[in-house]
């Protein structure tokens, strides 16, 4: 059986789809990572979101690329976590934002696309996004030449 089991069939023909939780067949569970990592590439789908600015005891840290430590990029997926608890998701989110774009619609930006992609792929029901936005970024790397 595929990944979107299917367990039920309507008076019209259609097939349900089998949802995170008791199911009359077992338990079907969506782990917390899982969540977490669909979160994150959701909202990196928001052209003007991406990974957060590093941070080091609560402060941003800038200029620590050459440690090999993440930086803020429009390309890299965003810092998220996850709590599942049945088939109730809620999901933390740490963001940057291209400048000169408004953080509010951004950020509303992604918690609708994050709760719609999230429930489409895992059929939990999201209940929370927060999200914080730690960095502005204000300007974009060159893409790599071709040499």
């Amino acid at each position: 059986m595929t990944a979107l089991a299917q367990h039920d069939q309507s008076a019209a023909g259609e097939v349900e789809p089998a949802r995170p939780g008791r199911t009359e067949f077992g338990m079907i569970r969506v782990d917390d990572r899982v969540v977490a990592r669909l979160a994150a590439q959701a909202a990196l789908e928001i052209s003007d979101a991406g990974a957060a600015a590093p941070r080091v005891l609560g402060r941003v840290v800038s200029g620590v690329g050459a440690l090999g430590i993440r930086q803020t990029s429009l390309s890299a997926l965003p810092k998220a976590s996850a709590e599942v608890d049945g088939s109730i998701g809620r999901i933390e989110l740490s963001i940057s934002v291209l400048w000169p774009m408004s953080v509010p619609a951004v950020a509303a930006a992604v918690r609708g696309h994050v709760i719609e992609r999230v429930q489409e792929l895992t059929g939990l029901q999201i209940n929370e996004v927060r999200i914080e936005v730690t960095d502005l970024v204000t300007h974009l790397d060159a893409p790599p030449r071709v040499q």
